[in-house]
């Protein structure tokens, strides 16, 4: 009993198994003699007596071979040549005609067919011919299969790239906020300043419509403007009355000794642009390189506005804050000299109530790690 239930699972998988073929041919015996020596060989076989009905059992089953005469009442081989190329054109078509006509044959090749069988033939012709056909069709399938799977895997990889890159930049941006921390403690006078100003800056860049990509610069430019007082001698940096002439000098160097630092670490080169450049003045004024209007970086340009208004609305040991109000005034006033006129003029549409909001901001500040949500 277990050996013919064996035996018929075995009978069952073969026939599934067995490559389908559609034979199209209006001579009865031609159309026997192709099915009888196909299935001897372990092909299923359905045959059709013209076009027409071979175009509507293809399109009505599945099959992976089709053998069509040329000459069919109803609907001609070439025409359903045609037909079946547009329906599916994975499937190999052998025509299979008694016409010794090379003009016929040369079309049929040009037409999409995989080969051209002349009656009457060998058997093992047919037999290698259709062995051919199907191995063909198996080999575009595969090749199919693959490309499908290696742009599937590509695909898988590069989403796996992406998220490891993110998860380094953000390690990265993580690495900037402790570099932050470390200089407000340094610099106890201006600290959440830098939260504080590139959280300004990336409002007005965001209202400016400035590419997403360049947006992650600037804000890094922003948030580590003053990393080069890392190296201003403590006497200097807190200092409670004016500086002397040599002091002011070694303070300006912090442009210079920012961007040395930054300019060596490959993802914080544009970053390192903002930095050298963040003291310059749009008339050209300004220092290290007295650059004069878009010679100056973008991010520089919008950044001067942004740690001018900080630094007028927020308390220092010298006086109180000033209100949002003559921040404006002020900014205004320098329009075309210390800052770009087109970046205050952006400035100017923004409500007073976001400054407000982004200032207080205290208990949840600006974080680079979080740069796309803020």
């Amino acid at each position: 009993m277990l050996s013919l239930i064996i035996a018929v699972q075995s009978f069952k998988a073969d026939t599934v198994d067995k490559e389908r073929i559609l034979v199209a041919d209006d001579e009865e015996a031609i159309r026997e003699v192709i099915s009888t020596l196909l299935e001897a060989q372990g092909y299923h076989c359905t045959a059709c007596s013209n076009g027409r009905m071979a175009l509507e059992s293809f399109r009505n089953d599945s099959f992976d071979l089709v053998l069509s005469d040329i000459v069919m009442p109803e609907m001609d081989g070439l025409k359903l040549l045609a037909e079946l190329r547009s329906a599916d054109p994975d499937v190999p078509v052998i025509m299979v005609t008694a016409m010794h006509d090379i003009s016929i044959a040369l079309e049929a090749i040009r037409a999409g067919a995989y080969d051209y069988i002349l009656k009457p033939f060998e058997k093992d012709q047919l037999h290698l011919s259709v062995r051919r056909a199907l191995e063909h069709r198996q080999l575009v399938l595969e090749n199919r299969t693959y490309q499908s799977d290696l742009e599937h895997l590509v695909a898988e990889r590069t989403q796996q790239l992406s998220i490891a890159l993110q998860d380094l930049e953000q390690s990265y941006d993580y690495t900037l906020e402790a570099l932050g921390g470390a200089l407000d403690a340094k610099d106890a006078e201006t600290e959440g300043h830098c939260q504080r100003v590139t959280a300004f800056t990336i409002t007005m860049a965001r209202a400016m419509n400035v590419d997403k990509g360049l947006l992650r610069h600037i804000a890094r430019g922003a948030f580590l403007h003053d990393i080069g007082k890392m190296g201003v001698p403590d006497s200097i940096l807190r200092k409670p009355g004016p500086l002397t002439v040599e002091e002011r000098e070694i303070m300006r160097k912090h442009c210079e000794t920012g961007f040395a630092v930054l300019q060596r670490i490959p993802f914080l080169k544009e970053a390192a642009e903002i930095v050298l450049s963040h003291q310059e003045c749009f008339d050209g004024s300004g220092y290290p390189r007295g650059l004069k209007g878009e010679e100056i970086a973008l991010g520089a340009r919008i950044f001067a506005v942004a740690d001018t208004l900080d630094a007028m609305i927020s308390d220092r040991p010298y006086r109180k804050a000033l209100p949002i109000s003559a921040a404006r005034d002020e900014i205004l006033r320098y329009s075309g000299r210390q800052f770009d006129p087109q970046v205050v003029k952006v400035f100017m549409t923004i409500p007073e109530h976001v400054w407000r909001e982004l200032h207080e901001k205290v208990g949840d500040p600006f974080r680079l790690a979080q740069l796309e949500h803020a």
